[in-house]
Parts: C-alpha cells; sequence; structure tokens
C-alpha cells in the first residue's frame, strides 16, 4: 500500500505580505517555500522589483481607500500571519495597529513587524539601508582588510540574515505558541538587532587571542594567512583556505608541496607566530599562483586540507549546481525551489483571484472586483 504523500509543514498557513523591500519578501519566500499560501498586498500600477516571489499571489489595494481598507479588514479576519515592513507607525496612520485595531478583528493573528533600525532609539525614525543597520550593530566594524574602511558584504547579512530570516524564525515561535495558548502576537524583528545576534560569536571572542586585534590581524577575519582566500594562475579565481586545526594546515602544506619549514622567516617560529604570517602568505600567495584554480582542485579535492574552489554563481550554473529548500526535512519537506538564477517578478493582481476564492469562497464580480483603486469589496458593509 502506498504512502500518502507529505505536505509541506506550513500548508494551510495563510499569510498577508504588504508589499516592501527585500527583507519582508524574504520573510514571505521563507514562509511559502514551506507550503504557507502567501498573498502580497500590492500597490495598484506597475508590478513590484521585488524576485522573491515564489508561490506567492498578489492583490492590489490601496490601503488608502475605504473600500481597499474593508477588504484587507476581511482578510485579516482569515489570515493567520501578517507581514508588516512599514517604518515604525505607518501601519497605525493606515488605521490598521495591530494591538488595537487587528487583535480584536483576529486574536490568532500573528503580526510580524519587520524595521532597520530599533523601534526605539536615536535611529527609530531614520531612514537606512543594509549598510546603515550593520553598521549600528557592531558587525560591520569586523569585517573588511586592515588599514581599509570596513566592507560590507553587499546586503546579505542585515536584509536577509538578520532581517528576513530572523523575521522567520520569529513567525514560527509565535505559531508554536499559538499551538499552546490559541492567541496570536506580535513578533517585533529589526535588522540592526538581528545581525547584532548573529555576531555573538565574534564579538565574545574580541575578549580572546583569536579575535583581540585590530580588523583584518586576527586568526578568522583575514589576518592569518591560513584563513583566507588566494588567486590561482588564471588570473581572477581563487581558492579558499581554512586549514585552522594542525592536522588539516599539515594536510594542506602536503598538497601544496611545502615543509614547514617553508614556511617561517626564521627556525623554531610556528605558524601562530603573527610574526611569520606576513611571510606565510607571501609563499602561499607564489604556490597558488603555479597553477590554475581546476588544477588546485584537482591536487585538493577529497582531502582535509579544507582547500576548495571560490565558485561564483556563474560556475555554480555551468556546474547544474542544484538549489535547495534551505533546509531538509524528510517528514514534510519544503517546496521545490522555482528560482534559481533569474527572479521572477509577479504582476500585480497575479494569482489574487484564485486565493481569494481559496481563503474567503469569494468570486470576483460578485464579492470583490478591481477598480482604479485597486481591489475592494462589493458586498454591503458587515455582510463578509
Amino acid at each position: 500500500m502506498s504512502q500518502p504523500q507529505s505536505q509541506p509543514p506550513l500548508t494551510g498557513l495563510k499569510v498577508l505580505e504588504l508589499s516592501g523591500l527585500a527583507p519582508g519578501p524574504f520573510c514571505g519566500f521563507l514562509l511559502s517555500s514551506y507550503g504557507a499560501s502567501v498573498l502580497r498586498i500590492d500597490r495598484p500600477g506597475p508590478p513590484s522589483s521585488d524576485l522573491l516571489t515564489s508561490y506567492k499571489s498578489s492583490l492590489p489595494l490601496d490601503l488608502k481607500s475605504p473600500a481597499s481598507h474593508a477588504l484587507l479588514l476581511s482578510l485579516v479576519r482569515k489570515a493567520d500571519v501578517l507581514i508588516d515592513p512599514y517604518r515604525p507607525g505607518v501601519l497605525e496612520k493606515l488605521g490598521l495597529d495591530p494591538a488595537t485595531v487587528l487583535a480584536k478583528l483576529n486574536p490568532r493573528l500573528i503580526t510580524v513587524r519587520l524595521t532597520g533600525f530599533r523601534r526605539d532609539g536615536k535611529y527609530k525614525d531614520m531612514a537606512g539601508h543594509d549598510i546603515n543597520y550593520l553598521a549600528v550593530s557592531g558587525v560591520l566594524s569586523m569585517l573588511g582588510a586592515k588599514n581599509t574602511p570596513p566592507l560590507p558584504p553587499g546586503n546579505v547579512l542585515a536584509d536577509f540574515a538578520g532581517g528576513g530570516h530572523v523575521a522567520f524564525t520569529g513567525v514560527l515561535l509565535a505559531l508554536i505558541h499559538r499551538g499552546v495558548s490559541g492567541r496570536g502576537q506580535v513578533v517585533e524583528a529589526n535588522m540592526a538587532d538581528g545581525v547584532n545576534y548573529l555576531g555573538t560569536f565574534p564579538r565574545v571572542l574580541t575578549r580572546a587571542p583569536m579575535w583581540n586585534g585590530p580588523r583584518g590581524t586576527n586568526t578568522l577575519d583575514g589576518g592569518a594567512p591560513y584563513y583566507g582566500c588566494y588567486e590561482t594562475k588564471d588570473s581572477g579565481r581563487y581558492m579558499s583556505v581554512g586549514a585552522l586545526e594542525p592536522q588539516f594546515f599539515k594536510e594542506l602544506l602536503r598538497g601544496l608541496g611545502l615543509q614547514e619549514a617553508d614556511i617561517v622567516p626564521e627556525r623554531g617560529m610556528s605558524r601562530e607566530d603573527k610574526r611569520s604570517w606576513e611571510y606565510m602568505r607571501a609563499v602561499f600567495t607564489a604556490r597558488f599562483k603555479t597553477k590554475t584554480r581546476e588544477e588546485w582542485e584537482e591536487v585538493f579535492d577529497g582531502t582535509d586540507a579544507c582547500c576548495v574552489p571560490v565558485l561564483t554563481w556563474q560556475d555554480l550554473e555551468e556546474r547544474d549546481y542544484e538549489f535547495r529548500p534551505i533546509v531538509g526535512l524528510t517528514g514534510s519537506p519544503g517546496r521545490e525551489v522555482e528560482m534559481t538564477y533569474e527572479g521572477k517578478l509577479l504582476k500585480t493582481g497575479e494569482g489574487g483571484e484564485e486565493t481569494l476564492r481559496e481563503w474567503m469562497g469569494w468570486r470576483k464580480g460578485k464579492e470583490w472586483d478591481v477598480g482604479g483603486k485597486g481591489a475592494a469589496e462589493l458586498r454591503e458593509k458587515g455582510k463578509l
């Protein structure tokens, strides 16, 4: 007898995602990837620039329009989660205060509020982007080479790791609590605190020898020559080295064809002696230049030297790298990844009709329709 096909763990969860920039959509993307029905509330007009739209649908609403506002409140009554990506006070100005309006409409609603800076403190009313949230978190001060300005790693850390992913975690915790209490709550996430929390380990290490020096001079921040990247013979291609443990370091030297005496400037020096690091880095730099990246891959593949190629997105595409959900679940796996190297813009209103039929039992043209100010209810007030 065949076993019933398992469903993603968030199947049946109804999520309203108010349109915003990357962090909010990423939270919605993670929820939809594991089965949630995510309905984006978009502004009427052209599609947004959001590319994190897998398994989502869209409904155009002008929240300043009374009819569209009423439609949203009807959806709130049915929803499990509302993603609020706005700056502090915006939701309240729209008449959607989570405590005084939304929670009364739906006591089981989980409202996740995602801001860049904290909702209190000196930056709360200021605009910002990933680099700014990373800056005030303390983490940016640790990134980059010595004697250079701090170097942000794109907008990965604050927007996505400290923002969207942390908000996703908050939703899951609130769902667990709701399963016990029967009540929803407000999840308050901000990117500055989120990325600061991610920096817990290096922050603690700043009190230890491993990370107590200036930026770019420590074991894990590019200071140690056995923890960094080296260009190969084919210019613009690199190998990464992370041979921290002595046994792995020996494997690295073996692959490079070096002896320990070759990598220190004076007899009796060890690799832990920071006075040898500049010399050791020069030796490694010269040696990696003697072979192409592909040739070094052949040397180190299958070894414990902690030395692997730095692959680009193009490399992954050419190698048919399989993109998978963020975590594998054997009993209730997530949905297949729809997007790999090209995003997909969700057209304004795309899939919204089907979602309203599924959530509310509504039919377009009868209970609701789309006009110049977006979707709106057609029924008389109070009968939805």
